[in-house]
């Protein structure tokens, strides 16, 4: 595949080229690296008992339903907050208060492990 190029208006016209793909391989490659590294298991380990342990709060003290749960932690931890689902009570605000503090970092920690991974098995020489 060809890298992307983009050439910059006059006066800046210095072509500048940029690969912005990613092999399925190296894909591959890269979630097996994360898969292999216990750093990454960890934070995997500590992003699935976060989701878990807020899925099982909200489906007690909001008392919805466990699908609706599992989709807020989810929106609140990418931060993409549709705001169709909020807390109601007040230690539902207050744990997710708590939970979007610590578990963004988490999700963050999560997103640039396995980047990291997919990255470095890309620039690695593929094996043939």
């Amino acid at each position: 595949m060809s890298p992307v190029t983009r050439v910059l208006p006059r006066p800046f016209s210095i072509p500048v080229s940029v690969d912005y793909t990613v092999s399925m391989r190296d894909l591959a490659r890269g979630l097996r690296a994360f898969w292999n590294d216990s750093a990454g298991r960890t934070v995997l380990g500590v992003a699935v008992t976060m989701v878990g342990h807020g899925t099982v709060f909200y489906g007690f003290v909001e008392d919805v339903s466990w699908i609706d749960s599992l989709y807020f932690c989810v929106i609140t931890l990418t931060t993409v907050g549709y705001g169709d689902i909020s807390p109601a009570t007040t230690a539902g605000k207050v744990f997710t208060i708590i939970y979007a503090v610590m578990g963004i970092g988490v999700f963050v920690a999560l997103v640039s492990t396995t980047a990291h991974h997919i990255i470095e098995a890309k620039q690695q020489p593929s094996e043939a």
